[in-house]
């Protein structure tokens, strides 16, 4: 088995770009979700990680029917582990999603290029996550006595908010017709 699979063929930024963020999900379990964020990552540019084990094969009917007909354009690479996304393909910064600070993703700048990092959906990201990145930590604000958001629904809304932020920069903008224009970062 290799630590990683090679991303999908078909990419409009280039099969080896991150598009505009590296969207990372650690053991995943609920093959819905995933296909719903694989959508979303299409519809955005954006690339998708899986770091195993997983809690389903990505062939699963589920999976890819929550993907739809998006999921062969899909840019999605499999990690044996953590430590193999890292090395593989080191993004230039991480945000990791947690109910476990007060930080605020609304808070921190996103940048193109960012691993939006997720953790499975019955427990998070583990305190290994947490105790190894504690100046990485942001979360979705969120009434008091709520436990969390659905994956595929805080993956979307941080997705968005780096977009929205990437426009206010002028670094992406939106066509005539209101989708998005992400200019080529070679020189």
């Amino acid at each position: 088995m290799t630590s990683s699979s090679p991303p999908s063929p078909v990419s409009p930024q280039g099969p080896g770009s991150p598009g505009l963020f590296h969207v990372v999900l650690v053991e995943p379990e609920i093959p819905n979700n995933t296909g719903n964020i694989g959508r979303t990552c299409v519809a955005t540019g954006c690339a998708l990680h899986l770091v195993r084990p997983l809690g389903f094969d990505t062939s699963e009917k589920a999976c890819r029917r929550a993907g739809l007909d998006y999921w062969p354009r899909l840019r999605v690479r499999e990690h044996d582990s953590w430590d193999l996304f890292e090395r593989d393909v080191a993004p230039p910064r991480l945000w990791l999603l947690t109910t476990k600070t007060t930080r605020s993703v609304f808070d921190v700048t996103l940048l193109r290029g960012d691993a939006l990092v997720f953790g499975k959906e019955t427990a998070g990201l583990g305190p290994e996550f947490l105790s190894r990145y504690p100046d990485r930590l942001v979360s979705l604000p969120m009434m008091e006595g709520e436990r969390s958001l659905n994956l595929a629904t805080a993956a979307c809304t941080v997705i968005y908010e780096g977009i929205r932020q990437l426009l206010h920069r002028g670094e992406i903008r939106r066509n005539a017709n209101g989708r998005l224009e992400v200019p080529s970062t070679s020189t």
